[in-house]
């Protein structure tokens, strides 16, 4: 009998464990106020921000330092000497976790810090000139290096994302676009903005810089109550008093080392050529201006007007996730000066814009390319073209996107123009009375379809003295067709000006162009053409 009692004791125990240990899991409280970095946005599916070119953070920034390293005699004396180019104004505390990310950050993880240094010093002068004009410590620019070590391109695996690691959520409450085109979290201007904004709103609510930074990591609803139920008058003793509260409202580990991380960041900034970083290059910061790129405008045409590689452009761009602009509204791009002449030229032509029917769609199972092309009726190659894709696989769950009917014929016009320029110059036939692209196809042993996509041709429809390339396999018989295209396309008539004449009369005459004549006949403006003299014109 007493055993069984036992039994049923234990048991119950372990019912009473279990269900403390489940209710432990969930210890944000109801209406608690979300940060920056804390809670992730689940309107937003994961696959949104799925891009290829998207990194994760660094692990130096999760990693937290058991034992401080022992700092050498010139580490010491670094610590009491100052010159960085940032007025630092915040009062700079010694606690045995500064120390720690102090010892950290110049030895195991000095090779990592020294990246984040490169990184961040085309935005620096940025970021200080920002925090200047909204009169706040310019010890403020040291955050992102806590953050994501000044990364634009960083995801955090909670959903956070770029230099200063927004949420969605808080993003878009700070004036942030973050949808499938766009997401300005990675944009290092507006972002930097958005933080200011944002700062400044959590000091007004503490009156105390590392209280605010502490709600910029936990959630300004967090702090509060911490503050609230421990009576702490700032960051330091509130940590100290941490243990006094329950497990709902206790600091998290990464929030109670957020501050001391900063510090420690601050003073190796503070002397980095101390303690053998090198110097940061203040007039190296990045000079670009913005321009309003419209809706649905080609944004890998745009960098090839600019001669620039997308990849480059994407450098000064990292908040576009597309090669296209969203086609509901103007958004803001970053170009180096001396483009901007040529930007500014491409975005006045409407050739800039052939995108602006776009659709996104969700990629089903069973779909394929040739699938989704021929319900939509869209090219497969222009439907790979828009999306960047030269991969035949695709995976359910994505997302492509699909060209309207406006953007599709702009594409495919652009395309068949393309083909059919291509044609002429290696044309080797010429369309008889009589002759159907059925007979030529069979003569030349190519099929229909073949001879249509070679050419461009939309239809069957020929006309006679049409040029046609025909496309073959030999080497023989590829010599024998350039040889066919060459005397097509180059029948020399000598012309013999006659009274009255002048170049625009001769090109009239003959349906070219006045620039060719000149060309062929090594003329400029300045030339005189008298009666008699022969002219040489390559009719078409």
């Amino acid at each position: 009998m007493k055993s069984l009692k036992l039994f049923r004791l234990v048991a119950l125990m372990a019912v009473f464990i279990l269900f403390a240990g489940c209710s432990q899991k969930n210890t944000t409280p109801e209406n608690e106020t979300v940060s920056a970095t804390q809670i992730s946005d689940s309107t937003v599916a994961e696959s949104e921000f799925s891009d290829s070119d998207t990194e994760v953070l660094d692990p130096e920034l999760e990693n937290t330092p058991v034992e401080p390293e022992k700092l050498s005699p010139e580490e010491q004396k670094a610590l009491l000497s100052s010159g960085s180019g940032i007025d630092f104004g915040l009062d700079v505390h010694d606690t045995k976790e500064v120390q720690q990310y102090f010892g950290y950050f110049n030895h195991k993880a000095r090779k990592t810090f020294t990246r984040w240094l490169k990184r961040a010093e085309p935005f620096l002068p940025y970021i200080r000139e920002v925090l200047s004009k909204n009169n706040m410590p310019q010890d403020l620019a040291m955050l992102p290096f806590a953050e994501s070590g000044y990364n634009s391109m960083a995801y955090s695996r909670a959903g956070a994302a770029g230099m200063w690691q927004f949420m969605p959520f808080t993003g878009r409450k700070f004036g942030l676009r973050v949808d499938w085109w766009v997401d300005q979290r990675r944009d290092p201007f507006k972002a930097t903005h958005a933080a200011v904004e944002y700062l400044q709103i959590l000091h007004e609510m503490f009156g105390d810089w590392y209280l605010a930074l502490a709600a910029y990591n936990a959630g300004e609803g967090k702090i509060g109550r911490a503050l609230k139920k421990t009576g702490a008058e700032d960051f330091f003793d509130l940590t100290k008093k941490n243990y006094k509260l329950s497990r709902r409202y206790r600091l998290r580990a990464e929030t109670k080392n957020y501050v001391p991380k900063f510090i420690a960041i601050s003073k190796i900034f503070k002397n980095l050529e101390p303690l053998g970083f090198e110097k940061i290059n203040w007039d190296n910061g990045i000079k670009v201006e913005s321009v309003e790129v419209p809706g649905g405008t080609d944004l890998l045409a745009l960098a090839k007007a600019c001669n620039m590689k997308w990849s480059d452009f994407h450098t000064y761009n990292p908040h576009f996730r597309r090669q296209v602009s969203p086609p509901d509204s103007a958004i803001t791009a970053y170009l180096p000066l001396h483009v901007m002449a040529d930007a500014s030229s491409y975005l006045a032509s409407p050739r800039s814009r052939p995108f602006a029917g776009y659709r996104r769609y969700k990629i089903k199972r069973g779909d394929s390319w040739h699938r989704i092309a021929n319900n939509n009726r869209v090219p497969v190659a222009v439907l790979k073209s828009v999306n960047n894709r030269k991969s035949n696989l695709i995976k359910p769950g994505q997302f492509i996107m699909i060209p309207g009917k406006g953007s599709t014929a702009s594409l495919y016009t652009r395309q068949v123009t393309k083909t059919r320029r291509t044609a002429q110059s290696r044309a080797n036939y010429r369309v008889r009375k009589g002759d159907t692209l059925w007979d030529i196809a069979s003569r030349y042993k190519v099929s229909v379809n073949t001879l249509k996509r070679s050419n461009g041709l939309r239809s069957s429809r020929l006309k006679i003295g049409q040029k046609l390339y025909i496309p073959d396999n030999s080497a023989k018989s590829s010599k024998s067709s350039k040889a066919k295209a060459e005397s097509v396309n180059k029948q020399l008539v000598k012309y013999k000006v006659r009274r009255g004449d002048n170049l625009s009369v001769i090109a009239r005459r003959f349906g070219v162009r006045v620039s060719s004549l000149m060309k062929w006949n090594s003329l400029n403006s300045r030339s005189i053409i008298r009666p008699g003299d022969r002219i040489k014109v390559y009719v078409q």
